[in-house]
C-alpha cells in the first residue's frame, strides 16, 4: 500500500510539475487579480498592437528602439496601460543596454515574480495596478541599490516636468 501510495504521489506531482512549466509565463500572470482588470479584447481596443504584445503577451521590443531610452528631461514614466507613476528620472540612468533603465521603481508602484521562460531565471517586472509587463531587474546597476531595472518603451509614458 505504501508503494502504492508513493508512486501515485510521484506520478501527481511529476504531471503538476510538467503543466505547470508547459504554462507561458502569460497565462500565470492571468489567473493573478490586480485592481484594474481588463479582457483581452479590452486591452486590445486601448492599446497599440505594440504596446498590447509587451504590456499583455510579455514580449520585447528591440533594443535601442525607445525613444525614452534617450529621455533626459525631468519627469515621471507611468505605465502604458493605466497610468500608474511608475518611475522618476530621478532613478533613470544609461545602462548601455539599449532599453529605458533605472536603478528604483517608485514606492508602491511594481510587483515581480520569477520568470524562467529563458534557460536561466530572472525576476519579471510589472504594473502592480493593472499587471502590465514592463521588463526585468538585474543585480548589475548603480548604487544606491545595485539594481537595472530594465524596461520596454512601449510599457512606459513619459511626463515631463
Amino acid at each position: 500500500m505504501d508503494q502504492y501510495l508513493s508512486r501515485r504521489l510521484f506520478l501527481g506531482s511529476s504531471t503538476a510539475a510538467i503543466a505547470a512549466l508547459a504554462l507561458p509565463l502569460g497565462s500565470l500572470s492571468a489567473a493573478q487579480r490586480f485592481p484594474i482588470s481588463k479582457s483581452p479584447q479590452e486591452w486590445r481596443r486601448i492599446l497599440s498592437r505594440q504596446r498590447y504584445a509587451v504590456l499583455r503577451e510579455e514580449k520585447t521590443e528591440p533594443p535601442f528602439s525607445s525613444p525614452l531610452d534617450r529621455e533626459k528631461r525631468r519627469g515621471t514614466y507611468a505605465c502604458a496601460g493605466c497610468s500608474l507613476p511608475v518611475f522618476s528620472s530621478a532613478t533613470k540612468y544609461d545602462s548601455g543596454t539599449g532599453w529605458p533603465s533605472f536603478y528604483a521603481p517608485l514606492r508602491n508602484a511594481v510587483g515581480t515574480r520569477v520568470d524562467n521562460t529563458l534557460s536561466f531565471t530572472r525576476t519579471e517586472v510589472h504594473c502592480r495596478r493593472c499587471g502590465g509587463h514592463f521588463g526585468h531587474v538585474f543585480d548589475d546597476g548603480p548604487k544606491p541599490t545595485g539594481k537595472r531595472y530594465c524596461m520596454n518603451g512601449l510599457a512606459l509614458l513619459f511626463t515631463p516636468g
